[in-house]
């Protein structure tokens, strides 16, 4: 099975002879991490403790229904914070470190099947992602472009998911070794641009220059776009994998989790995006 370039989608575990390992018991997760640090192995899942196998129908119900906790957060974020401006922050800070919690949780605590961790970082990140769009759009906190910008971004985003689904479905671009090394190595050097831009910014204002607005801003933007779409192909196939090898039904809130945080990136580098031609 190919690797993801995305965490969670990368520590699901597997098992020789096509099954699928312990997904979701005490060995599930971080089994490939406790191996490399010389714990226990986990335990191969038996027959015993099977579920039905694992459809596409199940990945796009979860993933329906974990998106629809999130659209209904945001907004209620959205609204909330928009009567009382003081919550923006508050939301943007809480709910984007308890959902980042949440992710470390489920990918290295062996729960990423777990509903409740899935529907729970689904929540807090619509708190994060309602205040945060308030605070890209709204005049009182330095944004442009009003609820409109965010329709754009929404529509942009759900444009490149199904976009990227096609070329998938249709073999355009094929998932193999050298992409998958190409996607995951372009995104590890997306998060250190990040966070060299990020520690810059304490001591020289705009930082590297990779979010003040600027031509170099939005060719950043553009190229963080850019390996989130290719995401999605590797997030697929990893998906499709996990159905050909009969994983259980309930690793579907696995592989929507995982196809939530592609979603939530991608939204917020094209609202990014749209908010410097705003500026302009």
């Amino acid at each position: 099975m190919r690797t993801s370039s995305n965490p969670v989608f990368r520590n699901l575990p597997k098992q020789t002879g096509g099954g699928y390992a312990s997904f979701g018991s005490a060995a599930a997760g971080a089994g490939a991490a406790t191996q490399q640090f010389g714990q226990p192995a986990p335990q191969p899942y038996t027959t015993a403790d099977s579920q039905r196998a694992m459809t596409i129908d199940d990945v796009v119900t979860k993933t329906g229904v974990t998106l629809g906790v999130l659209t209904v957060t945001a907004i209620i974020s959205y609204v909330m914070a928009s009567n009382n401006p003081s919550l923006a922050p508050m939301f943007v800070i809480g709910g984007g470190l308890i959902g980042f919690v949440l992710v470390l949780v489920a990918t290295f605590g062996r729960k990423m099947d777990n509903p409740a961790i899935v529907l729970a970082y689904a929540a807090f990140e619509g708190f994060f992602l309602g205040a945060l769009s308030l605070m890209f759009t709204s005049i009182q906190f330095g944004g442009v472009g009003g609820s409109a910008l965010i329709a754009q971004a929404v529509l942009g985003t759900f444009g490149v998911f199904f976009g990227m689904l096609v070329v998938y479905k249709t073999g355009a671009i094929r998932v193999t070794p050298r992409l998958t090394r190409m996607v995951v190595g372009a995104l590890i050097g997306v998060v250190v641009l990040m966070l060299g831009n990020l520690i810059a910014s304490f001591f020289t204002p705009g930082g590297l220059g990779l979010r003040d607005g600027g031509t170099l801003a939005i060719i950043f933007s553009l190229v963080c776009i850019g390996i989130a779409a290719f995401s999605f192909l590797l997030d697929f196939d990893q998906a499709d994998q996990l159905i050909r090898a009969q994983a259980p039904a309930k690793a579907a809130w696995g592989v929507a989790l995982g196809l939530t945080i592609t979603l939530v990136w991608l939204y917020i580098e094209i609202l990014r995006l749209l908010s410097y031609f705003q500026n302009d």
